[in-house]
């Protein structure tokens, strides 16, 4: 991510992957760090396959405009949800992507990381948290917000019957950066 004062980030894919809670999460890290936050969430009316979407605007002092406009990092987990994102990718900026569902990731002038998000979640017993495993990949490549407030964030933030689950998945997510960086 950019080293600047200000920081835009897109989670996108479709109705039903949890989109908004991991959004809901990644804004909670960030208060908890200090930082302003404006989040905007695009989620249409299909319970499951339609474009979904949390946009932060992450801030050291107040947010000046509360819509992202030049993203530092993307979480994309579904091809459909790809829309405007390339536009709107500044350069440098840090894509992650689940590698089976986006097998056209975009042209980034930045890091690009096809893992295999939805996979992992798989291997953990439940492929609904491909989310968490995407953000704690994304927070473990970005290595901001610190990876245990996102971690205390799930913990407070989540169901009790989903905490475990959801924490092995945000895990699972930093695991894998770690195993794709000592590919490279």
């Amino acid at each position: 991510m950019s080293d600047t004062a200000t920081r835009q980030i897109r989670l996108a894919g479709t109705g039903g992957q949890g989109l908004g809670l991991a959004g809901r999460l990644l804004a909670d890290a960030c208060v908890a760090a200090g930082h302003a936050v404006a989040q905007s969430q695009t989620y249409e009316p299909t319970s499951r396959g339609g474009s979904s979407r949390s946009d932060l605007v992450v801030a050291d002092g107040t947010v000046d405009y509360p819509l992202v406009t030049a993203l530092d990092a993307l979480l994309l987990l579904d091809q459909a949800a790809l829309e405007d994102a390339p536009a709107l990718l500044r350069e440098g900026a840090l894509v992650v992507t689940d590698a089976a569902l986006v097998p056209h990731p975009p042209a980034a002038q930045g890091e690009l990381h096809a893992l295999p998000l939805t996979a992992r979640a798989r291997e953990l017993g439940n492929p609904r948290v491909a989310n968490m495993v995407g953000l704690g990949a994304l927070v473990g490549l970005a290595g901001w917000p610190a990876f245990e407030q996102v971690e205390r964030a799930v913990e407070t933030s989540t169901p009790a019957r989903f905490r475990e689950l959801n924490l092995a998945a945000l895990r699972a997510g930093r695991a894998l950066v770690a195993t794709d960086a000592s590919a490279a």
